[in-house]
């Protein structure tokens, strides 16, 4: 009795392999997998040591139940097509190399521009310098007349530099500015010499236009910059309380009384400005210090009774 039942239940679980085996071909046969099937039935079949399918079926199970998910997997997919991409970027690089290579050029001609003017403000610097040991004669009492004499030659020196300066920047049109800060403080140190010179030959102030001639400048192509000028102007007044002092020392008692005034005057004139908070203003600020000192030392003279008589009389007319 218990071989019947048992015959039975091993018939129906056969037919139901069979159905799932036919779910299966006939799921595999109505999928759009053209590539998948025409590779499936060129290859032969690989034999099956277990004669029960069954661990196989519960694996295909979950690719039957979500087709179009098991068929995305199958499919292969088309490649991408990186044309696009790939000419723009072919596109793009001569335009980025010549950039480039424009920007080389261009830093290779103001790297040398600049080497040329170095090697002008070099020898500025030179005669400046030896300008400035001749004028160091002054103060110790040396007659000024000999001092301008020995200063000429160097000024003339200084000022075929820079007629050289400015035909390096002919070639450079409109581009002052842009290497202006290599001789800038070059120039505001001669500006400082010739304006001391200029007072200690004429006892007046060396006018812009004036250093300019001096200098053999042109303010259409290549000027003196209004900065520089005014800054040579306030190293100028770093000499004069020194000056005095050693004129004194020496006998000149008028000295310090043409030197406060000029001061004065240029102090006066130097406030009517609106100077930034800049080195302009510092040096500026430094000159109330050197008028300070040259005041100390008039009327110390002043008390001493060592002022002379025309001074006094002086004062008194312009009072």
């Amino acid at each position: 009795m218990s071989s019947a039942p048992a015959g039975k239940s091993a018939g129906g679980e056969r037919g139901r392999l069979r159905e799932r085996r036919l779910a299966i071909r006939t799921a595999f046969r109505t999928a759009s997998l053209p590539a998948l099937s025409s590779a499936s039935s060129r290859l032969p079949p690989l034999p099956c040591p277990n004669p029960n399918p069954k661990p196989v079926l519960f694996l295909l199970l979950p690719l039957l139940r979500t087709p179009p998910f098991s068929l995305r997997r199958f499919s292969s997919s088309p490649p991408r097509d990186n044309a696009t991409s790939s000419s723009s970027s072919s596109y793009s690089l001569p335009f980025m190399e010549k950039q480039f290579e424009d920007f080389r050029h261009q830093l290779d001609e103001s790297g040398s521009v600049r080497e040329r003017i170095r090697s002008v403000v070099m020898e500025m610097e030179a005669a400046a310098r030896l300008v400035h040991s001749s004028l160091l004669l002054v103060h110790q009492s040396l007659p000024v007349l000999e001092v301008l004499e020995k200063t000429k030659l160097q000024i003339e020196v200084i000022k075929g530099l820079f007629g050289r300066l400015a035909e390096i920047l002919r070639e450079r049109p409109d581009q002052y500015y842009r290497y202006h800060g290599d001789w800038r403080s070059e120039t505001q140190t001669v500006v400082s010499l010739l304006a001391f010179l200029h007072w200690l030959e004429t006892g007046s102030l060396l006018m812009h236009t004036e250093a300019e001639k001096k200098l053999g400048l042109d303010s259409s192509e290549f000027g003196l910059d209004i900065e520089d000028y005014l800054i040579g102007l306030c190293f100028m007044s770093n000499e004069l309380p020194r000056y005095v002092v050693n004129q004194v020392t020496a006998g000149d008692y008028d000295c310090p009384r043409k030197v406060l005034k000029f001061l004065t005057d240029l102090h006066a004139a130097f406030r009517m400005l609106n100077l930034r908070n800049d080195f302009l203003r510092k040096k500026f600020d430094g000159m109330k210090y050197d008028l300070r000192r040259v005041e100390e030392v008039y009327y110390d003279v002043k008390i001493r009774g060592l002022a002379s008589t025309e001074s006094t009389q002086d004062e008194t007319a312009q009072a």
